[in-house]
């Protein structure tokens, strides 16, 4: 009998065990923030890469404007891909186009856009990545369009053609 109830508590544990990892083994471990759609822009305070200036948030977003707000790095493959975008993007003059350059180095980031070009019109340094986190960005590139100094829409992963679209009937 003392055997037999070994055996079971034996048999039991395993199926528990076993249960935990195959739920686990189903679940994804891939983490996407919630995008923070008309939420307020974060309030921070920054240095221009190619100035040496620092601004405040209320003095780069004014309101009723239209803001692209790209998050990106020259060691960040995709951030090149999506370049074209941008440069095309840089034509539209209701736009205005704010980078902000993650943990980066800025020598490596002037030569990026010597390189590429320039489409934005002024570009923040993020050297540590906090203010990267206060906008809900979780790496690079991501873009927000911003009106009214509210958040309105979130891409995360380069820009594309399909993208351009959706962006240029936004700022319409």
């Amino acid at each position: 009998m003392k055997n037999k109830l070994i055996l079971y508590s034996m048999i039991l544990i395993f199926l528990v065990i076993f249960a935990v990892f195959y739920k686990s083994l189903k679940d994804t471990n891939i983490y996407t923030p919630k995008a923070k759609i008309n939420n307020d822009i974060p309030i921070f305070s920054a240095d221009l890469l190619l100035l040496r200036e620092n601004l405040t948030s209320t003095e780069i977003f004014k309101m009723n404007e239209f803001y692209l707000l790209n998050i990106w790095a020259s060691w960040c493959a995709p951030c090149r891909d999506e370049h074209p975008i941008l440069m095309s993007l840089s034509k539209n003059n209701k736009l205005n186009i704010i980078g902000m350059n993650y943990k980066d180095n800025k020598k490596n980031a002037k030569s990026f856009l010597d390189e590429l070009g320039n489409p934005y019109e002024k570009i923040i340094v993020d050297k540590n990545g906090t203010n990267s986190i206060e906008w809900g960005a979780f790496g690079v590139p991501e873009t927000f369009i911003i009106y009214n100094n509210k958040v309105i829409k979130k891409y995360i992963g380069p820009l594309n053609q399909e993208l351009l679209v959706e962006i240029q009937k936004i700022t319409k």
